[in-house]
């Protein structure tokens, strides 16, 4: 459908790409990973025709359509959140428009034989015909459908977009995008302004789309449940997996270590050769054995290992300045945003050394407590500051708020104090700005690259107070890994608000839940406010459900949509079931076959007679990958049916 052919590209003579090829067949998701500054984004620009290449091609189809979105958040005007959204369907309005005039036109005129009327009514036939395929009856239920998806009420529909914050608006264009009919969707970074509730929306949306879809995202969890294969770019080469992003991750490891080994095996054997080249070439009755042995090393193919990217930060925050025992101490704290309340009646003692995980779903006050104690907010109620307090606040915007005119360097220059100025290289080279980099105008860097600016900012001065708001937005995986490993031996006091259940796993020792304006403190890291809340993941922590309904009234509108339920979670448990024991038979078969190989082993007698049988020792190692695979398959197995016969347990109280 879409072919990318040995495209190379090229920036002041630094080679980006080098020869990548890959193909985008109908219906595929794909995940592209990758480091930050790696040209995931370019990558997608060049598809979309954005930039050209310096080399090779990409081709598609005529009339091929590709919807792209970018990180960037666009100009909004005085439409409304509805009137764009429907700008996606300008074909369909615009036939829409047409069919009413010739429907009024008929209304008005009489000469009902004549052609001219005939004709009139069989173009209105035909633009009716072409109405319905274009899907012209439901795309107002479609744009409902993705905006209520997306995070939007009823409600929003007739504001103006421009009364949204950025974020808000990339809902709408993405939303656009969604809407169009296109034949490849390019997406980057399409969770970064999304909640919880939305991305989970937004990954069953991509699950059921017959559209090709290239995504970047560095949310683990949403790539492996919204794509089916993984293109990584490593270096400027590209390498395909075909599968999802956590099974990706085990092939390149076992792909890498068996190329590694290869690699020594063939060194081994290329030492050796030569060493009996060295021997046999300078006598006569071997010169011709060694001239054999010199083209076969000429004619031997050398392994390669697939390259990979090992840079990374390095960084640990400076030991923290000891504060007093009570670090902040809030009092009946109440914030409101004209006649909505946002938080009400707030009680917290935050004590020297916790490090705290703020959770819940978005619009519930999180960021607003934090700008609060950040001192950037107004509010009601009364804060005590603790003694000798230093606080290092990093906002959501923290990284975009960075002056664009000005260098790297420049930035860490200009904030830091005068005695460590001239340490201002070296730490940004722990931030992996190095040689050329720190002169880059910061404008022109990367969102994972201001990320990583705005976090080596941080650094510049002692602090026992941390509160980061979203810190790993921008972001890649192993600079997330990075900062985590980094808080986690910080010795002050921290304040961390978060979606991502990866990151806060093992770091949080208390978690605050915000929920209708009200924060409970449960003592305990995320993993343990998760289990005493019976929940299963972040994403229904974010989207408060729980394992019961209190109201009556509410189970009573349900019941119906209840039973149905459980007779489809019943069909899928019998079926799961049966899967469960065709599995476990695979296994206890393969397990058989691997006993009686095993046994042969042991046997000396057994094993003298069986070792020089062609392929003895292959079908060994296969046979425990089969049934190290099968072990793999019949636990998902286990795990499903185990899953719906608890939904069931649920469903029946």
């Amino acid at each position: 459908m879409l072919s990318v052919n040995q495209v190379g590209l090229a920036f002041g003579g630094t080679d980006l790409f080098k020869d990548i090829s890959f193909q985008i067949n109908p219906g595929e998701r794909i995940g592209l990973v990758g480091r930050n500054g790696a040209g995931k984004s370019t990558l997608l620009k060049l598809i979309a025709g954005q930039i050209s290449t310096d080399l090779g091609k990409i081709s598609f189809p005529n009339n091929f359509k590709i919807g792209f979105l970018t990180q960037d958040i666009p100009s909004s005007g005085s439409l409304s959140v509805w009137e764009e959204a429907a700008s996606s369907f300008v074909e369909i309005q615009s036939l829409e428009h047409e069919m009413q005039k010739q429907t009024e036109e008929l209304e008005t005129r009489e000469d009902y034989e004549s052609q001219d009327y005939m004709d009139l009514i069989e173009n209105l036939s035909a633009n009716q015909e072409n109405f319905q395929m274009l899907g012209g009856y439901t795309y107002q239920a479609e744009m409902e459908k993705v905006l209520i998806g997306l995070g939007f009420s009823a409600a929003d529909f007739n504001k103006p977009l421009e009364s949204f914050s950025g974020g808000w608006q990339m809902r709408v264009e993405l939303a656009k995008i969604l809407m169009q009919n296109n034949d490849v969707l390019l997406l980057d970074e399409p969770t970064n302004h999304l909640d919880i509730e939305s991305i989970m929306w937004l990954e069953q949306f991509l699950a059921e789309s017959s559209q090709a879809i290239i995504l970047v995202s560095h949310d683990r969890t949403f790539l492996n449940n919204a794509t089916t294969r993984t293109l990584e770019i490593v270096l400027g080469k590209s390498y395909d997996f075909p599968c999802p992003y956590y099974k990706y991750l085990r092939l390149r490891e076992e792909i890498r270590e068996k190329q590694k080994q290869a690699k020594i095996n063939q060194e081994k054997e290329i030492k050796q050769t030569q060493e009996l080249i060295e021997r046999f070439r300078y006598k006569a009755s071997k010169a011709a054995f060694a001239q054999s042995l010199i083209k076969k090393l000429d004619k031997m193919e050398r392994i390669e290992v697939d390259d990979e990217d090992t840079r990374n930060m390095t960084f640990k925050f400076p030991a923290a300045p000891r504060s007093g025992k009570i670090v902040s101490k809030i009092i009946d704290l109440h914030k409101s945003y004209g006649e909505k309340k946002i938080l009400s009646g707030i009680n917290i003692e935050i004590v020297r050394g916790q490090k705290i995980a703020f959770v819940g779903q978005n619009g519930q006050g999180k960021s607003t407590l934090v700008k609060i104690l950040a001192e950037n907010l107004d509010f009601k109620g009364e804060i005590e500051p603790g003694h000798k307090i230093s606080l290092g606040y990093y906002a959501q915007n923290q990284s975009e708020a960075l002056d664009g005119s000005i260098t790297v360097l420049e930035t860490i220059e200009n904030s830091a104090p005068e005695k460590i100025r001239i340490y201002a290289r070296k730490m940004l080279g722990n931030f992996m700005f190095t040689g050329d980099d720190v002169e880059k105008k910061v404008s022109v860097l990367s969102g994972g690259e201001r990320g990583r600016l705005a976090l080596c900012q941080l650094m510049l001065n002692p602090i026992n107070f941390l509160i980061l708001d979203e810190p790993t937005n921008h972001l890649d995986m192993q600079a997330k890994d990075v900062l985590k490993k980094s808080l986690a031996s910080y010795d002050g006091t921290l304040i961390v608000v978060s979606h991502d259940r990866e990151f806060l796993s093992d770091l949080a020792s208390v978690t605050y839940e915000f929920k209708g304006g009200k924060v409970k403190q449960h003592l305990g890291g995320i993993e343990y406010f998760l289990d005493q809340k019976k929940m299963q993941n972040m994403r229904q922590v974010e989207l408060g459900i729980q394992e019961k309904s209190d109201s009556k009234e509410k189970k009573n509108k349900t019941i119906r949509n209840s039973r149905d339920k459980f007779k489809k979670i019943e069909r899928e448990f019998k079926s799961a079931q049966n899967q469960e024991k065709s599995a476990q038979k695979v296994y206890e078969n393969l397990q058989h076959e691997l006993d009686i190989l095993e046994e042969i082993l042991s046997n000396p007698i057994e094993f003298k007679k069986k070792s020089g049988e062609p392929g003895f020792y292959q079908k060994y190692e296969d046979l425990k990958i089969k049934l190290e695979n099968s072990f793999i398959d019949w636990e998902k197995t286990v795990e499903k049916s185990s899953a719906l016969n608890e939904e069931l347990k649920k469903l029946e109280t």
